[in-house]
């Protein structure tokens, strides 16, 4: 019998590929620790609305939305929910690249993007700032938020950025 192991995770992604591909593999989320934690210096919003775009890889992990929430309350941002959210959360469109035109994928990004209820779009996965930044929404990376940082798209190019993903796994 082997023995289980917990890993701490931090991108979706990764979540879901240790989870799905390792048996005895158990994993939590880097927000999970800092909503526990007592002495994290959370930066004050002073009440900016903002909503939450949860990835994909996390849909059924309702710990990840719990402690993600829990951490913008400790922030003070004031959150409005997007329609469909958490578990009955929209791909941002991401997951289409690839297998439909970029275009298209494109659309998609915009279409989620637009579902949005506020301009700024909490997001913890680094493919959901480039869709939520082509969607024409003002995307709010948690680690930038947890240390007052302005957050960059990067490389929006859906080519170019998903070839430096598939080098990143390659190497990792």
């Amino acid at each position: 019998m082997s023995e289980a192991i917990d890993s701490l995770v931090f991108a979706p992604g990764c979540d879901r590929r240790y989870r799905e591909l390792y048996e005895g593999i158990f994993t939590t989320s880097l927000w999970e620790v800092l909503a526990a934690a007592g002495s994290f210096p959370f930066p004050d919003y002073g009440g900016a609305v903002m909503t939450v775009h949860d990835p994909c890889p996390t849909r059924t992990e309702d710990r990840v939305h719990e402690a993600i929430r829990t951490l913008l309350e400790r922030m003070n941002v004031k959150l409005v929910e997007p329609m469909s959210t958490r578990a009955a959360g929209v791909c941002c469109g991401d997951s289409f690249f690839g297998t439909l035109p970029d275009a298209r994928v494109r659309e998609l990004m915009t279409r989620r993007a637009d579902s949005m209820p506020a301009e700024d779009v909490v997001v913890y996965c680094v493919s959901c700032v480039k869709a939520m930044h082509i969607g024409g929404k003002r995307p709010r990376y948690m680690v930038d938020l947890l240390f007052g940082e302005t957050t960059e798209a990067g490389v929006v190019d859906l080519t170019e950025w998903h070839a430096e993903l598939d080098r990143f796994i390659a190497e990792h």
